[in-house]
């Protein structure tokens, strides 16, 4: 009995060992609550999103359900699966084969972290302007009263109006801002006398003054002559630069994960919405995805696309043809690296990871018989075997260094990878179940994917909740409320954490009454 314990403990030393990295940013927001370094996969929280450690179980189980009944009269793999792949003689002519090899990667070519050093008296506002410096201020200033000049030459002067400051844009971005704190959907709550109201900077500015550079606030205020199609082009050049200062000042580790951040769309206090304010809200009309650290949460690159209109993504029909270009295009960046990257299924093809491997980057992506491009792969590892399967038990098949992992947890679940070698194998650690065996890909995918969630429960909570209805506004919103988590991740790894250690939600505040220059930048405590 002791023995089982000594090696109950030895499997989940070497576990937790596996992925010390991931506990660098543990309580990445500062927050109190439990400690999940005694779970290399970071379950502990028993509401948090994250409790499963494979982040889609459920949905995929039922997903694999439905595969599943439509399979059931091919049995084995007799019969034809899903689209593009291949019969087991026609997938041996291609190369797979049930002999396993190990797979090694290359040592990861770079350190990762903070690409700077920032001085122990930094303040919330210098790392916020490491991604929103002043001359990307000064240009919303330019460009909101070109655009309040052409709108009035058009439409007729506004007496109210006087070209807006660069002080003044500082504290509008201040006011935006602070919904991700107080987190009151309309920003104009702060100058009410409800709730939400917020005397101690209200009186920075009025609200009139306020609602008019709302009225004309701009990135680029005329269309530019070349790319005019452009459904984006008046948030691309901050897109831009957002992306240049986030590889300029953040090196990722060799894990990263291509997935789509969680974006709430509904009202915050849904009771206090009248039904007319809830018919005339309307769905976003953008996806966005990122590619993003597994060890610290820090988004290093974004893609943002149109659902509709001329954008050349949105011209895309085909759903697996579309995500791996936005795959393509996330990861530009990161060739000749040997960075593994985590996909989920909507991504997952043989001939992307393929193509990703030429360039050395090395992948992990889950498989969905229904949501992934299957093409090339054999057909009797994408459907149920006659046997039933016991709990735990894999099959693996390998082309090259590529590996098809089908592994049983309640319901089949399929891999496809080639950052792992299919020859080592892993354990999946549950409360209830207690030890799951696994290949060393399931372990890793489990373990990294589940920090990822348990991150974006804490973020999602920190977005801007301010949600105008032109999509360019949406986008910019949105952006900078990623680029404040990032900021936050920064500060979290210099000296001036040890000077101050700030919550999340008190790094937000610090950096509203910073933008409003406001005498008191002490948070709330």
């Amino acid at each position: 009995m002791a023995e089982c314990g000594r090696k109950a403990l030895s499997l989940l030393e070497a576990a937790r060992s596996r992925y010390e990295s991931l506990q660098i940013s543990d309580d990445v927001f500062g927050e109190s609550g439990d400690d999940s370094s005694d779970n290399p996969f970071y379950s502990t929280s028993g509401d948090s999103d994250s409790d499963n450690c494979m982040a889609e179980d459920e949905q995929l189980q039922q997903q694999h359900k439905r595969g599943d009944k439509e399979g059931s009269g091919h049995r084995g793999g007799s019969g034809a699966g899903p689209p593009g792949s291949l019969s087991r003689s026609q997938a041996e002519e291609e190369g797979w084969t049930e002999t396993l090899q190990d797979v090694t990667v290359p040592p990861f070519k770079e350190t990762y972290g903070p690409a700077q050093k920032m001085p122990a008296s930094s303040t919330a506002l210098d790392f916020f302007q490491l991604f929103v410096p002043d001359n990307c201020i000064q240009n919303m200033v330019t460009q909101t009263n070109m655009y309040a000049k052409k709108f009035q030459e058009r439409f007729g002067s506004d007496e109210g109006w006087r070209p807006v400051t660069a002080q003044e844009m500082k504290a509008f971005l201040g006011f935006v801002t602070s919904t991700s704190v107080q987190r009151c959907e309309s920003v104009l709550s702060i100058w009410s006398s409800g709730f939400f109201s917020n005397r101690s900077i209200a009186l920075k500015m009025s609200q009139a003054r306020f609602e008019k550079i709302l009225k004309y606030f701009h990135i680029v205020a005329f269309r530019p002559s070349q790319g005019s199609n452009q459904g984006l082009y008046k948030i691309q050049p901050f897109l831009d630069l957002l992306q240049q200062s986030f590889s300029c000042t953040f090196k990722p580790s060799q894990t990263q994960v291509l997935h789509e951040p969680f974006i709430d769309e509904d009202p915050v206090f849904i009771t206090t919405c009248m039904e007319r304010e809830l018919r005339k809200r309307k769905k976003r009309k953008f996806s966005l995805w990122v590619r993003q650290c597994t060890s610290t949460g820090f988004i290093c690159q974004i893609s943002v696309h149109l659902k509709e209109g001329t954008d050349a993504l949105a011209t895309l029909k085909n759903k697996p043809q579309l995500h791996s270009l936005v795959a393509k295009q996330l990861c530009q960046n990161i060739s000749g690296k040997n960075t593994i990257v985590f996909t989920g299924p909507s991504i997952t093809s043989l001939s992307l990871f393929t193509e990703f491997s030429k360039q050395d980057i090395y992948c992990c992506g889950l498989l969905s018989t229904r949501k992934s491009d299957c093409t090339g792969l054999p057909q009797n590892m994408l459907v149920c075997s006659s046997t039933p399967a016991q709990r735990g038990q894999s099959r693996v098949m390998m082309k090259g260094s590529m590996s098809l992992i089908s592994w049983y947890n309640k319901g089949h679940f399929r891999f496809l990878t080639n950052g792992y070698s299919p020859t080592k194998q892993g354990i999946i650690i549950k409360r209830k179940s207690g030890e799951i065996p696994c290949p060393l890909a399931v372990e890793a995918f489990a373990a990294h994917l589940s920090y990822i969630c348990k991150y974006d429960d804490k973020y999602s909570k920190y977005f801007i909740f301010h949600k105008p209805n032109k999509t360019w506004q949406q986008v910019f919103w949105l952006s900078i409320s990623i680029a404040i988590n990032n900021a936050y991740i920064l500060y979290k790894m210099s000296d001036a954490y040890t000077v101050k250690r700030y919550s999340r939600a008190q790094f937000g505040e610090r950096l509203v009454k910073e933008l409003l220059d406001l005498d008191d930048c002490s948070p709330t405590q």
